[in-house]
């Protein structure tokens, strides 16, 4: 039994398979195909965070092959208070096929998976967001091709959606350039662990945005205030105001170069509506890659 709670749980090759596999799956899609792989299986979906694409892009996934969903909602999850993590997962596993789980806490994921009798899924942590980074690298290798030795720019937070692409990126040969202010880059732990295993991997660190994108296939960004960080949300504000993707950043990047964010958006504060709206935007086309990957995930941990 496998479960999916970072991307380094996969190997190179196995990150690879999922890529094709969610390529196939959504040709197959595109010609009106759905076979229904998992027939009579069942997904629950249990999230303390709040969810439009994970929870969405999963539940089509699901009944797209041919199989059902539950959703539990943070009011009826109660990790902690109303039950320990262990006996919920001890509980859940038996009831569906496999779990995705959308917390605060990267440790309650790993308990959960600890106690699970069924795959588990990361549909999004503190650490990690590995779902987010299929649908990404899909994104750049329908805009790109082969993407080694291509570059992504993530212009912002250090946080956990950059951490999961910066993984998925070193796994493909692609050089990931983290462009954050300082005291807002990966932590040294994600460091250590990152070099550790991934030794050949270009991962280059930098407070200079502008530098950045100069070299840049794709431009990424993310809210600079993630759920959980209300309070610091002023502060942020500040310390992030240079590092807003706009026209003008923009125009520092190769013509070539698109844009991704994994949304929502917080338009005028990462990004400006020009841009994430304009011609070289990516974003709804790596938003919809979210179901094709998610199905490609799915099949392989259920039958695979």
């Amino acid at each position: 039994m496998r479960h999916f709670l970072s991307v380094f749980d996969l190997n190179p090759d196995e990150l690879t398979h999922l890529l094709q596999e969610t390529a196939r799956l959504k040709a197959a899609h595109q010609r009106g195909e759905r076979k229904p792989a998992l027939l009579g299986h069942v997904l629950g979906l249990v999230f303390e965070k709040p969810s439009l694409r994970t929870r969405g892009s999963f539940e089509a996934a699901m009944a797209q092959l041919g199989g059902a969903s539950i959703f539990l909602p943070s009011s009826e999850v109660g990790f902690g208070s109303r039950e320990s993590v262990p006996d919920f997962a001890r509980a859940m596993s038996q009831y569906v096929d496999a779990v995705v789980l959308r917390t605060f806490r990267h440790q309650t994921v790993e308990s959960f998976a600890a106690h699970s009798a069924c795959p588990v899924i990361n549909g999004l942590s503190d650490q990690a967001h590995p779902c987010q980074a299929l649908a990404d690298l899909v994104t750049l290798e329908e805009l790109f091709g082969n993407v080694k030795g291509k570059t992504v720019v993530f212009v912002g937070d250090g946080n956990n959606v950059a951490r999961s692409l910066a993984i998925g990126c070193g796994m493909l040969g692609v050089r990931f350039v983290l462009a954050a202010p300082e005291g807002y880059g990966f932590e040294e732990p994600f460091l250590r662990t990152y070099r550790q295993r991934l030794p050949q991997a270009e991962l280059v660190l930098t407070s200079d945005p502008v530098r950045a994108v100069r070299s840049a296939d794709v431009l990424y960004t993310d809210v600079w205030t993630s759920m959980g960080q209300e309070a610091e949300r002023e502060e942020r504000l500040q310390h992030f105001a240079g590092y807003q993707v706009n026209a003008a950043l923009l125009s520092q990047a190769p013509p070539h170069a698109r844009v991704l964010h994994c949304l929502p958006a917080h338009r005028g504060e990462e990004i400006t509506d020009e841009v994430l709206d304009g011609a070289r935007s990516s974003v709804f086309q790596q938003a919809g890659n979210r179901m094709h990957a998610q199905k490609a995930l799915l099949q392989w941990l259920l039958t695979e």
